[in-house]
């Protein structure tokens, strides 16, 4: 099998966004995927682009994505925050992950971020015991905080910000 590693481009993002649906039946929550292509397209290639991604290609079609994008640690610095890396069923355990994965980090390393981060969920063994093999720190006194769009609407901002 052949596989292409490349920079994502607009037209690419159909396929990533079917590939963010796989993951979340995957992970039971197809309902929180809520984001538009519209969305993606603006976000990703509007005037102010907020993510950037590779995708893996195979048999002439994209069969995964990984999608990043510059943090700011006020005690590193410019950082980067790996937030998916998804690959289709069919090609899953076959190194594309590895593959994806190094892409990024190569980015990291070019953006000459301090450092590359990513949340996993407890359950995925698969994705820990992937992540292990890079001696990945898992920060368990870290704990991961959200307030969702419900809740940020609940929130009355009095602020003056000038």
């Amino acid at each position: 099998m052949n596989v292409v590693i490349r920079n994502g481009f607009k037209e690419d993002l159909p396929a990533v966004l079917s590939l963010i649906k796989e993951l979340a039946e995957y992970e039971k929550e197809p309902h929180e995927v809520v984001v538009s292509l519209q969305e993606m397209e603006h976000d990703g290639f509007g005037e102010n682009p907020v993510f950037r991604f590779f995708v893996a290609e195979a048999d002439g079609r994209i069969i995964g994505m990984a999608l990043y994008f510059v943090k700011y640690s006020t005690w590193k610095g410019k950082c980067v925050y790996l937030d998916d890396i998804i690959i289709t069923q069919s090609y899953r355990r076959k190194g594309i992950g590895k593959l994806l994965f190094e892409a990024v980090v190569k980015a990291t390393k070019n953006l000459r971020a301090r450092r590359l981060e990513w949340q996993v969920l407890d359950w995925n063994k698969p994705a820990i015991a992937f992540y292990k093999n890079y001696d990945a720190r898992f920060m368990q006194e870290w704990l991961s905080c959200r307030l969702t769009e419900e809740e940020l609407k609940k929130i009355n901002t009095e602020v003056s910000v000038r």
